[in-house]
């Protein structure tokens, strides 16, 4: 097992990570910028460094700046949480050739799973079924116009790389992706350092699921259920995630966990993952494409399965096996909510400033995952993301009162929060009666 790990990110996810580490007893080394200097992470590693002004690129992005800061305090290993570096294949190629023990899939399995397009084309060779589109990036607009004309409208551009559902846009005939096509390759080299986009058929109003797997060092790859994503504005950000997926027919779960397996498989996946389709309305699967780390959605799986995600990921980055032969029976409901310093009457945008009282709730069935207190500073230059409430019950009508409570315990004074959004979701009858899809934000509440 490691001794010590450098947890490479920020914010809540950094929590999580010491935490799972404190209880393997692995010392930790947390990174952070003067804008995060006080934070809590640096407050709960046994050790902790500068690495870097406030932005991004300068700090948390910086390679050279993250190993060396991991070589200097003595770690044999580093964790990169989710964003910055999580699917950075050359950060994983520099951890490695230094000697820091990536804590992830190899780097391989990133280059094949990270770029989209290629993904799409493995996963038609395995047999996973995969929406029609292009074989690869479309090299000018010429071919574009030629693919969608082929497909039929509305279709999709999508980015090669990246993910958290940046890089894609959908468009309904020929003048919109005249449009469009130039300006999803100047997003997605913005976003992602890489221009390529490929072209995809558009499903309308598809429902998001998304399987969490496992896999290990010894040719072992296990399911651990399927997710709900389908909560997600029209930019695909996503609000609220819960497991298991309400009102999915067993033999449908059953294809999407197979081929999720398939997937992970036929890539020779090691470590934690996540393999995400669309469902359309007639109950066809689609894998749209597998993250190659750990979910900001994770806990909900954590809590329907008493196992932890986090450690795991440890445990078989250091060569140990999987312990189980079997998933987990699911045990009862889960639904995640995340909680965003957002102002929801103006267009989401982000909300800086002191929060002047951070009161989470608790409770029977209660977990919150943040790393906000009172007097801390919601920055400009990184996520709004402030806390992940989180409530685990018997069913998911019993969860839904639950989380409902929960958010009202809930205070956060000093920056507009995404809080009484979520009160209104959870009080919707389509949510309420397990109707979700990808347009139920817009269809119900205009985003």
């Amino acid at each position: 097992m490691f001794k010590r790990i450098l947890v490479a990110n920020r914010g809540e996810i950094a929590v999580r990570v010491i935490r799972a580490c404190r209880e393997l007893g692995i010392e930790t080394v947390a990174v952070y910028s003067e804008e995060d200097r006080g934070a809590l992470h640096t407050q709960l590693a046994d050790f902790s460094v500068c690495i870097g002004p406030p932005p991004a690129r300068d700090s948390y992005l910086s390679i050279p700046n993250m190993v060396t800061a991991g070589l200097v305090h003595g770690c044999d290993a580093v964790h990169p949480g989710l964003g910055f570096h999580a699917e950075n294949s050359e950060f994983v190629e520099v951890c490695e050739t230094v000697g820091l023990k990536f804590i992830g899939p190899p780097t391989e399995c990133m280059a094949k799973m990270g770029n989209k397009a290629l993904a799409r084309r493995i996963m038609y060779e395995a047999k996973v079924p995969v929406i029609r589109g292009t074989d690869g990036p479309v090299a000018d607009e010429e071919e574009a116009l030629k693919a969608a004309a082929d497909f039929g409208y509305p279709v999709r551009v999508k980015a090669s790389m990246g993910g958290g559902g940046r890089g894609i846009r959908v468009v309904q005939n020929e003048d919109d992706l005249r449009q469009s096509i130039n300006l999803a390759r100047a997003e997605a080299k913005a976003a992602f350092g890489c221009p390529d986009v490929y072209l995809e058929k558009d499903i309308p109003e598809p429902r998001h699921i998304e399987v969490q797997i496992i896999a290990d060092q010894h040719g072992n790859v296990r399911h651990l259920w399927e997710r709900e994503c389908s909560v997600q504005t029209r930019f695909n950000q996503k609000l609220l995630e819960e497991a298991p997926a309400p009102n999915l027919p067993e033999a449908l779960r059953r294809r999407i966990l197979d081929y999720a397996v398939l997937a992970a498989k036929t890539v020779g996946y090691q470590n934690a993952g996540t393999v995400e389709f669309l469902v359309d309305r007639y109950g066809n699967p689609f894998f749209i494409e597998m993250n190659t780390r750990i979910q900001v959605e994770h806990p909900v799986t954590e809590m329907i399965t008493g196992i932890d995600l986090v450690r795991e990921q440890i445990r078989v980055a250091a060569g140990e096996p999987i312990t189980w032969e079997r998933p987990p029976a699911v045990n009862g409901h889960a639904i995640e909510c995340r909680i965003d310093a957002r102002d929801t009457e103006n267009g989401f945008a982000p909300s800086v400033g002191r929060i002047d009282l951070f009161i989470p709730p608790a409770g029977p069935g209660v977990r919150v995952d943040s790393h906000v207190f009172t007097g801390w500073e919601v920055s400009s230059f990184y996520d709004p993301l402030l806390a992940k409430i989180i409530v685990h019950a018997p069913t998911r009508p019993e969860a839904i009162r639950r989380m409902q409570r929960a958010l009202l315990e809930l205070r956060v004074d000093g920056v507009k929060t995404t809080r009484d959004y979520h009160l209104l979701i959870l009080a919707n009858a389509e949510f309420r009666r397990g109707e979700v899809n990808t347009a139920f934000l817009r269809r119900n509440f205009g985003q």
